[in-house]
This record gives structure tokens, sequence and C-alpha cells, in this order.
């Protein structure tokens, strides 16, 4: 009897907890609305920015580029023949649309070896983490969100090979981030300070 309730508890807990999935934010072209949607995902961006040196808003032009905010984001399936299903592209998914090998060196290098990238704050964790790389390793910016998408699409090997010059689409979607992240940077100078209060003073002043 006590395994049975157990099990019953178990499901309900599973229930809940799927139903509180965090869902896309409802306007993602503003970056102030969306942290006040998810109020705790501006703490998870400024965790990473405090961690890293990564400004808020590239991380987040990028990852709405990669997933519009969809934790479980990943490539289309593959047919062959059109209707046998041979796998998707590429191993990447969650909101950064991290690929496998990716995501364990970063486990790996930081230790958070408990990382899920349909977690919000993991995800936004890894990407601070791979501009922050790649400054160190090809010298981009992390303020130059056209080249930091460059390097996050093509790999550090490949910007540097400058594969990216071979596809055209693919610039055009880096300039594409830079002017999200130019708005988002300039939405976010706008509601920061308001993001920033303690929840006691959001309580009786928000």
């Amino acid at each position: 009897m006590l395994k049975f309730k157990l099990y019953i508890g178990l499901l309900i807990a599973s229930a809940i907890l799927a139903g509180c999935a965090t869902s896309p934010p409802q306007k993602p072209d503003d970056l102030c609305e969306i942290f006040y949607e998810h109020r705790d995902w501006y703490d998870a961006a400024a965790d990473a920015r405090d961690k890293w040196g990564v400004p808020i808003h590239i991380p987040m032009a990028m990852m709405y580029q990669e997933s519009s905010f969809k934790s479980d984001a990943q490539p289309p399936m593959e047919y062959f023949l059109g209707f046998i299903p041979i796998g998707r592209a590429s191993s990447a998914y969650g909101y950064s649309q991290a690929k496998t090998m990716t995501w364990d060196d970063y486990k790996r290098e930081t230790g958070n070896g408990w990382a899920d990238r349909d977690d919000f704050e993991d995800a936004i964790d890894f990407m601070g983490w791979f501009i922050y790389k790649t400054h160190k390793i090809n010298g981009v910016s992390k303020w130059d969100a056209n080249k930091q998408y460059l390097n996050y699409h093509e790999g550090w090997g490949g910007y540097r090979k400058k594969t990216y010059n071979k596809k055209k689409w693919l610039q055009n979607v880096a300039l594409k981030v830079q002017r999200r992240a130019e708005t988002y940077g300039a939405q976010l100078k706008r509601c920061e300070e308001d993001l920033q209060s303690g929840w006691l003073w959001r309580l009786f002043f928000g």
C-alpha cells in the first residue's frame, strides 16, 4: 500500500512539473517584456553576465535566433523517400540549440555536470561560456553579436577558416542577430533598473 501511495505521489508530482513547463514569452521582440514575463530569466541572464562578462542582450538575441525561446527546440526530423524517419540533422537541442558534444565540453569545463539544455538558467550560462571562449580563442568582442553568432554557428575552427564566406544566408542571419541585439540592448536600458529591484520592492512599489 505504501509503495502504491508513493507511486501515485510521483505521478502527481510529474504531472505538476509538466504543467509548469516554461512557455516561450508572449512578446519576444521586446527584451523588457520577456524579462517581466519571466523574472527568473533576468536573474539567470544577469548571473551569466557577471560570471562571463557577457552583455545580456547578446546571448538573448542569439537565443531568439536559435530557438525562439522554446525549451525543447530541435532540428526537424529528416526522412528517406519522404516518409521513413532517419534522424535529425544534428544533435542540437533546447534553448541554446547546443550540440551534444559542445554541451558535454561545457559541463566538463565548468563542473556543471547536472546542466540541462531545456533549462533556461543552464542554457544562458552555456551561451555566456561560449561567447567568453570565442573572445579568448578568436579575439571576437563579447559585444559583437554578428561575429559571435558566426562563431556560434560555424564553431571556432570554422570561423578561423572563414567557412561563413561561402554561406551568404548565414551572413544575413548574423546581421539579423546583430540588429536584434542592438534593439534588445536599447530596450534593456529603459527597464533594467526596475528589473534589478528586489522582490520586496516590487511587492510594495511595482
